[in-house]
Formats: structure tokens, C-alpha cells, sequence
């Protein structure tokens, strides 16, 4: 490595001053990527330059129709996204941007920026007790921007550069395929409320909608499962699903289980095109980093059934929302720091200015309490940095360690205020992802590095891109590829550094493709630009990638690998079985490279553009094998479930209708399950679906309790409250419901009488206000 970064690292000042690229204004200017470029908006009607947006909300649109969704939530769903979200975080990224780019640059970028006033706008009204009037705050940027001259202009913007059409229809086509991935994992397998006493769900998928609920009427949190017990989490993205529902009126559960995670979806899949598009200058590496990022999954030979090091990217969508929800504050920010660090030489895209700073301050903030795994992997980036200028130029850039010192802080506050030093369970522990894959008895040495090869395949490959970048740039890398790169490696680094009992040291990876992906596609588009195809040989290759990618999706559905009870070095074998099966098919090519060169001298040159295109979409069965999955799986996956019956969540429906807002719930259900005498602590359907505190519900989730001996299976830790709880029901008298009331605002008591029938003095004690073929509910007096 000669040298990392070229140039001033600190890249141009940010806060103005001409482009420094030199290039002409982008509004007319050829498509960076080297491809033709774009047509005039004016010589495309709009209905044609809107009809790949019409047509990616189209499908959207059908598949949540398709699944249950009311036309009629759609509509205020619809109505919600464009003016309590777009329309003020629109006006207010462009007062912050210098020069208009694209459109749907300022919409992407206005909807992330919607995203973080709604959050501060949501905790001023919760807090003040007014939850209910949270739909008035977009006023506070809308007045601003009718009733001032100067921020009147934001509201009519012209001078953006074109779309190229292949670019738009292609984003278009990333969101509408991920869409179509949700409706067979998840949408389809997973009714908003369920229909009957056989449902199962994702065991996190009502804990999360516990947490949404009680944002409806709580800044900050408490854990739901536990009335008053602080939540030291990352629950902004449950914050907001809150305040969805409640601007837009439509049904909480409605909104996570229907509109929420393919609404975050298609944005994120957009922010990928336009940060990408913005960082590197070249428009199809945008897109690019859109479909590897939503696309190609993880590389392997699972069928789907087994995950590997963690759960799968995909999965992760659905299964943990909040990811997809840090995802969208992520890439923004990284836009913004990219500008910090230093722009790519020659980009077109015109300069954000000093509004980089204040939307790194914006998206830092967000990102806090977004997801934990997010500001830890900016801040190793951005050291990485600091530290290849240092040994490579022997100085440190003031806006890196500004930027820095941002991220520090964001970190600071997030490990002090929001997560109170609790570690949730994640320690240092080096490879203990890796760790069951290698079986004792066995040569260790051989053992660990296959397995490492085995994570390197898994969950890395669709960053093939970035070694070609580097080989291409013979290592000398711009200060935002520098950048990039960091973000790229802290990733999986964290997660090979700590340890997790429940794997969620993973999601540092999941923070690490954000920037990996548009580094390997800056990568794969720089090699084609190499390879210097014509228009018959782009379309040739994307033929044959799309042909490659259905091959091998059908070998490994036709051929699924058998799945091992327990992660074990078998689990591997297929992944580095598949791996080598597909080296020696590649060797074979390169083998006969020369007299296909010969027949069809137009390949001459392009062997490396061919083989990245192979390697990136090797991962592509990814997704629909994850799919299939859920055919044999009643939760959409094979993950742990909970029980669902429509009768408890009957019960839990009727309670939320009928209760106020800060009513104490108590239930005589604690356990998902009871295995050797031993309470499986991991049961959330009654804080979810009444969107109530609960007083003691299922406590294995709580911050205090996350990475303790015993796991789930732990004691709850306040007995005392538990048996005053369990009391109510068992023998119950008038003064310990007394104290129920009194002390700890118990106005509810729900019974399931399959798991133990309530005595028969309670009828006297309180009233019964709901029964069903399952349930009771008492109101206390």
C-alpha cells in the first residue's frame, strides 16, 4: 500500500466556494458513469419522466392491498408520508442544500430529514402530554416557509439535472423486487391481527410493537413488558411507527405490520441510489448500490433455512424494522460526511455546502437512538481516516477531527442517556461469531481459517467491487473512498471483536454495508468504464448476469442443503462446497478465455468486468430462497415464534379500546413456555396489542436482564411485585388489589384461563367487563 488517499484528505471547504470538480452544472452535463447521456426533461413528457416512480408506488401499493391492507388506511398513510414527512423535510433540506441536484435527490433526502423533525416533534408533544395533537407539527416548518420571504423559494425549485432513464427504471425495479420479497416473507405470512388460535409470529415482532405503543403516549420509554422500569434501548425507529399512527389515524398494528417496514424499505433502496449517485458522481453506481444492498443477498448454500454468523440481511428487514429504519439515517449522514472528508475528483454533483454540517448534526442526533450498532461504525470510519492521512501525509484534517469530535459526542450521549452503561449483553469476546463453527478435536488452525473464509464468502462477497477499486486505483484512494472503506471494514471488524448471546453483535456488520456497497459498486462501474462496453455489450452482460442469477437460483432450490440441528462446522461445508464448485467453474472460463477471445474478439479486454459482474451477483438466490422459506414455516422463516391466538389478542384489542392511555395492565401470563419447571420469560402479546403498560408481563427482554446467566430463563428481579401480581389472581383479596390500584396504577387485570383459571373470589372483588372462549377481563374498582 503506497498510499490510501491522494490529495488535501480534508477534500474542499464544504461551507462554499465554486464546485471544485471544474466540471459544467450537472442540469445538462453527460452521465458521469460514462454512459449516454440523460434526455432533456423537455423532450420527455412527464407522464413518462414520473412512470417509473408511478410504477414502483404502484406495486407497492398492490402488494399492501393484496395482503389486507383498507384502500382507505392507504390513502391517509399516502396523505401522511407527503405532508407530515416529505413536505417539511423537503423545504428544510433544500434551505440547508446550496444547489439543487436531482429531484428525487431533494425528495429522498427531504424524507430522511422529515423522519428527524417528526422525531423531535414527537417527543415535544409526548412529553407535553398531547400525543393526540401530534398531526400540527408540521405547522412549525410550514408557517416558517410560507410566511418568510427568503424560505418562500424553497417551496418551487427548477434547475435539476435529469434522471437517466434506465437509472430511474432501474431503482424502480430494486424497490418493486424487494416489495414482492416482503410480501412472501413476511406481509403475506403474518396477518395484522391474528384469525386463528394456531398463529405463530416472530418472537421479537410483538415485544417491537410493544415498544411502539408505548411511544404513543410515552417520552422516553419505559419497558412495556414492566410499568415504570426504564427502557435503556434504541427505540427511535418505534417512535416513530408511533407517530405515524398517530398523524395519520390509521391502526398501530396496521402500520407495523402492513405500512411501515416496505415503506422504509423503498426509501432506503432510494437514499443507496442517491447517496451513491451523490458520493461518487457517477449516477449508476447508485443504483448499483441499491441492488446489491437489496438485491443480492447474502452469499451462500442455505436454501434459506439455516443462518449463518447471525441472521440474514434480508431478514433483518422484517425482523428488526429498526435496522431499516438506522439504514435511512445512516446513508444520508454518510452523504454528509462524505462532503466533509473530501469529494470525489470530478463529480458533477453540485456541493451541499455548509448545510453538510448541520445535516450531520441532524442525522448524528437521529442516529443515536436509532440503532446502537450505527454511530460506533461512523466513528471508526471516519478514525480510519484520521489515521491513513496521518501515516500517509503526516497531518490530520481539521474537518475529519471536527467531524470526529461530532461523532464522539453523538456516542457519548447515546451510551450515557439512552442506554445508561447497560451493556444489553455485548461484551469483547474476538471470533465468537465464529467460534461454533470450529469443533474441538479438530486442526484448529485449518478449522478457523476456512470458517473465516466462510464469513468473508457469506456476508462480504457483494463487496468484491471494493478490490477491484483498489487494484484499479493501484491502493492511492480518495479521501471519501478512504472513507467509505473504514465504514466498510469497522463493520464486520465490531462484530469479529464483540460477542453477543443473542448475535446481535451482527448488526455492525449490517451498519458496514451501508458504506460498503457503494464503495464496491463505485468499484464495479469504474471496471466496466475500463472495459469501455457499448450499449449491445451492457445490455449482453446484464442479460447474462440476470441469467446467472437464475441458474443458480434454481440449482440450490432443486438441490437444497440438508441444515444441521445446531451451528456446527457442517453448516459451512455446503457455503465452501458451492464456493469452490463456482472457483472452478471461474477457472475453467479464464481457461478458455483465450479462444473465446479469439471467436469474439469484442470480449477482448472485458475478462475482469465479467468475472466481478459473476462474483457480485453469486448472492442474488439469496432473497428468493430466503422467501421460500417461508413456505415451510409458519412465521416466515424458521426463527423462534410465539404462540399468537386470536383470542388473547381479542382480549388485548378490547382492552386498548376501552382503557386510557396511561392504564396498568396485569395478566397471569409470564412464560412463552415452560421447559423443566423453568419460565421462558420471552412473552410481550398483552403490552403489545393493548399498547398498555403491563405490570409484570414477560421480563426477558428488559435492559437489566439482556446477557445474564440463564438467558431467558432468568428470575424476573423484584419478587416482591411479582407475587403481589400473581396474588391478584390466585387469592386475590381487596386490599391486595387495593395496592395494585393505588400503588401501582393497575386499573386492568387480564386472565388466560388455559394457562391457569382466576379464582373464583375475584368475580366479587372486581368487575368483569369481557369474556371469551379463552380470556377474561376485570376492571378493578
Amino acid at each position: 500500500m503506497t498510499a490510501l488517499a491522494t490529495g488535501d484528505p480534508s477534500g474542499p471547504d464544504p461551507s462554499g466556494g465554486p464546485d471544485p470538480s471544474g466540471g459544467p452544472d450537472p442540469s445538462g452535463g453527460p452521465d458521469p458513469s460514462g454512459a449516454a447521456g440523460p434526455v432533456a426533461p423537455a423532450a420527455r413528457p412527464a407522464v413518462l419522466r414520473y412512470a417509473p416512480a408511478v410504477a414502483g408506488y404502484a406495486v407497492v401499493a398492490a402488494v399492501l392491498i393484496g395482503t389486507g391492507t383498507p384502500a382507505a388506511d392507504l390513502a391517509r398513510w399516502t396523505g401522511y408520508l407527503l405532508l407530515a414527512v416529505l413536505l417539511p423535510g423537503t423545504l428544510v433540506f433544500r434551505a440547508l442544500r446550496r444547489r439543487p441536484h436531482t429531484l428525487v435527490e431533494d425528495l429522498a433526502f427531504g424524507a430522511a430529514v422529515g423522519l428527524v423533525l417528526e422525531l423531535a416533534g414527537w417527543a415535544v408533544f409526548t412529553a407535553a402530554g398531547v400525543p393526540h395533537l401530534l398531526w400540527l407539527w408540521p405547522l412549525a416548518v410550514l408557517a416558517p416557509f410560507a410566511a418568510v420571504p427568503r424560505l418562500r423559494r424553497h417551496w418551487r425549485v427548477s434547475g435539476y439535472a435529469p434522471v437517466p432513464t434506465g437509472w430511474a427504471w432501474a431503482l424502480a425495479g430494486v424497490v418493486a423486487g424487494f416489495t414482492l420479497y416482503l410480501y412472501e416473507s413476511f406481509l403475506r405470512v403474518n396477518p395484522v391481527l391474528p384469525t386463528d388460535e394456531g398463529q405463530a409470529q416472530y418472537i421479537d415482532l410483538a415485544f417491537q410493537l410493544s415498544l411502539a405503543g408505548a411511544a404513543t403516549h410515552q417520552a422516553p420509554l419505559d419497558v412495556p413488558q414492566v410499568a415504570g422500569e426504564p427502557l435503556h434501548y434504541h427505540w427511535f425507529g418505534f417512535a416513530h411507527f408511533a407517530a405515524a399512527s398517530l398523524v395519520s389515524g390509521v391502526d398501530l398494528p396496521t402500520v407495523f405490520f402492513r405500512l411501515g417496514v416496505p415503506t422504509l424499505c423503498a426509501l432506503a433502496a432510494v437514499l443507496v441510489a442517491v447517496v451513491g449517485w451523490r458520493v461518487t458522481g457517477r449516477s449508476y453506481a447508485g443504483v448499483a448500490a441499491a441492488a446489491l444492498m437489496f438485491t443480492v443477498g447474502e452469499f451462500g448454500y442455505e436454501n434459506g433455512v439455516r443462518q449463518l454468523f447471525g441472521t440474514q440481511a434480508t431478514f433483518i428487514v422484517w425482523g428488526s424494522p429498526s435496522m431499516t429504519y438506522s439504514w435511512v439515517l445512516l446513508l444520508p449522514l454518510i452523504a454528509a460526511l462524505g462532503e466533509v472528508v473530501g469529494r470525489a475528483r470530478g463529480s458533477t454533483v453540485p456541493v451541499l455546502g455548509r448545510g453538510a454540517w448541520v445535516l450531520a448534526g441532524l442525522f448524528l442526533a437521529a442516529s443515536t437512538g436509532a440503532k446502537a450498532s450505527s454511530v460506533p461504525v461512523v466513528l471508526a470510519a471516519l478514525a480510519f481516516v484520521a489515521v491513513v492521512s496521518l501515516a500517509f501525509r503526516r497531518r490530520l484534517p481539521r474537518a475529519v477531527l471536527v467531524a470526529a469530535g461530532l461523532a464522539l459526542a453523538a456516542q457519548l450521549f447515546a451510551t450515557a442517556v439512552l442506554f445508561a452503561f447497560e451493556s444489553h449483553g455485548v461484551s469483547v469476546d474476538p471470533f465468537s461469531g465464529l467460534r461454533p463453527y470450529v469443533l474441538p478435536g479438530r486442526p484448529a488452525a485449518l478449522l478457523w481459517v476456512l470458517t473465516f473464509v466462510a464469513f468473508l464468502l457469506n456476508l462480504q462477497l457483494r463487496l468484491a467491487g471494493v478490490v477491484a477499486l483498489l487494484r484499479l486505483r493501484r491502493w492511492r484512494l480518495e479521501p471519501v473512498q478512504v472513507f467509505l472503506l473504514g465504514g466498510a471494514l469497522a463493520g464486520p471488524a465490531i462484530y469479529l471483536l464483540v460477542g453477543h448471546p443473542g448475535s446481535s453483535n451482527q448488526y455492525f456488520t449490517r451498519a458496514g454495508f451501508a458504506f460498503g456497497v457503494i464503495l464496491s459498486a463505485w468499484g464495479w462501474v469504474e471496471l466496466l468504464d475500463r472495459a469501455a462496453l457499448g450499449a449491445r455489450g451492457r445490455a449482453l452482460l446484464g442479460a447474462g448476469a440476470a441469467g446467472f442469477a437464475v441458474l443458480l437460483t434454481a440449482v440450490q432450490l432443486r438441490y437444497p442443503a440438508a441444515a444441521p440441528a445446531a451451528p456446527s462446522y457442517a453448516s459451512v461445508l455446503p457455503l465452501l462446497t458451492w464456493a469452490g464448485a463456482l472457483l472452478a467453474v471461474a477457472l475453467l472460463v479464464q481457461l478458455c478465455w483465450p479462444a473465446l477471445v479469439g471467436r469474439w474478439p469484442g470480449l477482448a479486454g472485458r475478462g475482469p468486468a465479467v468475472l466481478l459482474t459473476a462474483a457480485l451477483v453469486a448472492g442474488a438466490p439469496g432473497l428468493v430462497l430466503d422467501a421460500a422459506a417461508a413456505n415451510r414455516f409458519p412465521n416466515g422463516g424458521a426463527y423462534p415464534v410465539e404462540r399468537m391466538p386470536a383470542s388473547r389478542v381479542a382480549a388485548a384489542r378490547w382492552v386498548h379500546e376501552h382503557s386510557d392511555r396511561d392504564d396498568v395492565v396485569a395478566t397471569n401470563v409470564h412464560c412463552r413456555a415452560v421447559v423443566s419447571g423453568w419460565c421462558d420469560a420471552r412473552s410481550f402479546w398483552l403490552s403489545g396489542y393493548t399498547e398498555r403498560a403491563v405490570l409484570v408481563e414477560g421480563w426477558a427482554f428488559a435492559p437489566r436482564m439482556v446477557g445474564l446467566p440463564g438467558g431467558p430463563y432468568a428470575p424476573f428481579w423484584d419478587q416482591e411485585r411479582l407475587s403481589a401480581n400473581d396474588a391478584a389472581f390466585a387469592a386475590p383479596t381487596a386490599a391486595g388489589l387495593a395496592e395494585l390500584r393505588d400503588s401501582y396504577g393497575v386499573r386492568w387485570l387480564v386472565v388466560d384461563r388455559e394457562v391457569a383459571p382466576e379464582s373464583p373470589n375475584l368475580a366479587t372483588l372486581a368487575d368483569l367487563r369481557y369474556t371469551n372462549t379463552r380470556m377474561a377481563v376485570y376492571r378493578l374498582r
